[in-house]
């Protein structure tokens, strides 16, 4: 089996089957060689957005919003179908679809964007120093450094907030929207489990049922992987068998480069 890192790459590797009419074309993707039934929704973030950007080429991604129906079966390959719905000078839309066999398991609207030069402010709380090696804490699925002063695999309760900092290899920077995408799918759910008693990310199956309904990422300025990024996250709410979550890319500067919104089905097993 080979490295997470190298098969994560493989997966963003996408080969288009069909040029089609010019509006329409097909592209198959792989999945991660996980031990793992299905598959993640990270890979499928990362591989719409790579899709996004070999139909419109001259164009930036500013947003993505995906949809995911069903779960997707990891021993099966994905079929993509993408869609020109819209180019223009400024802006493009593209429509992607993602099947198996039993039928659709996501959907992505993306919106693109020719970049712009104007006016530019931000108001963030500011970044800190990079946390230290001493806080190294890897994060499964996620195949580079991670580094973090809370660990969400722990049952400690703290309030709906986490944060981390991460670094790619060394990687081109037409990968970075797709490696950012994939990271910011893995701990908004636990993010809201902090204040559960007795809860952690790892209770999936067992004490309660979770999967990822939507996800929605906006790209605002460009951006490496290979050099740290801070996610900032919080979940403001967890109601009705519904999580929701929220969080900032930014820089070690301290630039705002991406945000990204989550909701999830999230159910226990026992009354709380």
């Amino acid at each position: 089996m080979p490295d997470l890192w190298t098969d994560l790459l493989g997966c963003l590797d996408i080969t288009k089957t069909s040029a089609g009419d010019g509006v329409t074309a097909e592209y198959d993707g792989r999945n991660q060689q996980l031990e793992y039934h299905r598959v993640f929704g990270g890979q499928l973030l990362g591989q719409f957005l790579r899709i996004a950007a070999l139909t419109c080429p001259e164009k930036a991604v500013k947003s993505q919003h995906a949809i995911f129906t069903r779960e997707g079966r990891a021993d099966e390959p994905v079929r993509y179908e993408a869609v020109r719905a819209h180019e223009g000078r400024s802006f493009a839309a593209v429509t992607i679809t993602a099947t198996q066999s039993r039928g659709v398991i996501a959907t992505a609207s993306v919106s693109m964007h020719a970049v712009e030069v104007g006016p530019e402010h931000q108001e963030v709380e500011s970044v800190g120093p990079v946390l230290g090696p001493e806080y190294t804490l890897p994060l499964d699925l996620i195949p580079w450094e991670t580094r973090a002063s809370i660990d969400l695999n722990a049952t400690t309760i703290g309030p709906p907030q986490f944060e981390f900092w991460m670094r790619t290899p060394a990687v081109a920077q037409e990968m970075a929207q797709a490696l950012a995408a994939y990271a910011t799918d893995l701990t908004l759910i636990g993010t809201a489990l902090r204040p559960i008693e007795g809860a952690d990310q790892r209770g999936n199956g067992t004490t309660f049922t979770s999967a990822v309904t939507s996800h929605t990422v906006w790209f605002h300025r460009p951006f490496r992987t290979d050099d740290w990024l801070l996610l900032r996250q919080h979940s403001p709410v967890l109601a009705h068998g519904r999580s929701f979550g929220r969080g900032d890319v930014l820089t070690e500067d301290g630039v705002l480069v991406a945000s990204y919104g989550q909701e999830a089905l999230l159910r226990f097993t026992e009354q709380r």
